[in-house]
């Protein structure tokens, strides 16, 4: 079955062709506007995508040699819904006018299956570490579509937090790549930045029992407000050493909480997605755990289609097809109807 990928939550504008061998296309245009707002306008992001879609899907469509694919799929949520509505209502229009059926995917969980594009891959269950602009949770993949979240953050996602300590320092947007960069020359050891809860702790726990909160989750409130502590104090460290000691205090806690996970369910696969997935530090210590980890290209952990078209079809060679007006959502756990 050959399957179009449609993806839109976002700054990116991507179409990919996937089959049952792999990705026969991936194409992918990334919004640069952004970076003189300091952050994702959702208004300018819905206009981009609608200026780029239809060459980028006709570029995947030609590089894959394919006229008329199988199926269509794209992504419906979570993300800017003016955003998501740009793919998702190009999509149905190709599944009507060519016939075939459509399938409505949830962003995040083509995000955690992402890893399965890759050759070696891993197997179900496994842990799937999302780590991005919008979202960062710890999922254990039972199987297609059976998915419970281990931890997750309170308040910040990871991305969130490195565009926001790299506007405090000037750094500009989007703030993961130049933060990673200049932490890379920098020490990490130069600041003893907090680690949000890294280990359990009775008191928290109670109070996460009574919020219905896992024990794993994090917050990245306290680690933000350290760092413009240091950044707004006189006779300020360098910049490498501030990012690099951000930079090691978040990966410690993301790395605590994988750890914890793959103890407390046994399950020794790790797999991570999502633009933070690209970070080196990160995957330079999710390497080096005692674990089997799954570390995709960095092209495919950014918003891209082939990870749509991948999840999609699973969905389709399981027997779903999807209406015409299924919705765009802001909000969407992977898994739920």
């Amino acid at each position: 079955m050959v399957v179009l990928g449609i993806e839109t939550s976002c700054d990116e504008t991507a179409a990919a062709v996937v089959d049952g061998q792999g990705v026969r296309a991936d194409v992918i245009h990334s919004q640069e506007i952004h970076a003189r707002y300091g952050g994702v306008v959702p208004e300018v992001a819905s206009r981009a995508h609608a200026e780029k879609i239809v060459p980028t899907a006709l570029a995947a469509l030609e590089r894959a040699g394919v006229e008329r694919p199988d199926a269509v799929a794209a992504t419906a949520g979570p993300g800017l819904v003016g955003a998501v509505l740009v793919g998702l209502s190009f999509a149905k229009g190709l599944a009507a006018g060519w016939g075939v059926p459509f399938i409505a995917v949830n962003h995040l969980e083509a995000h955690l299956l992402s890893a399965l594009l890759e050759d070696p891959a891993p197997r179900f269950p496994f842990l799937s570490l999302v780590v991005s602009g919008g979202h960062t949770a710890l999922y254990l993949a039972r199987g297609p579509g059976q998915y419970e979240v281990l931890a997750q953050t309170i308040d910040d996602a990871v991305g969130e937090a490195y565009d926001k300590v790299a506007r405090l320092m000037g750094l500009g947007y989007p703030g993961g790549p130049v933060v990673d960069r200049l932490a890379a020359t920098g020490n990490a050891a130069a600041l003893a930045f907090p680690r949000p809860i890294l280990k359990p702790d009775r008191a928290i726990s109670r109070r996460r029992e009574a919020l219905q909160r896992s024990d794993l989750d994090l917050t990245l409130s306290g680690l933000k407000t350290a760092v413009r502590t240091v950044v707004l104090s006189e006779g300020r460290p360098c910049d490498a050493d501030i990012a690099a000691s951000f930079q090691e205090a978040v990966v410690d806690v993301l790395c605590d909480r994988v750890l914890r996970a793959a103890e407390r369910t046994g399950v020794r696969q790790i797999a991570i997605g999502g633009g933070v997935a690209a970070n080196g530090r990160l995957r330079a210590r999710l390497a080096a755990l005692p674990l089997e980890v799954f570390l995709p290209p960095r092209a495919r952990c950014t918003d891209n289609g082939a990870m749509i078209a991948f999840a999609g079809r699973l969905h389709l060679l399981a027997g779903r097809r999807d209406a015409l007006d299924a919705p765009a959502r802001a909000a969407w756990a992977p898994g739920a109807p």
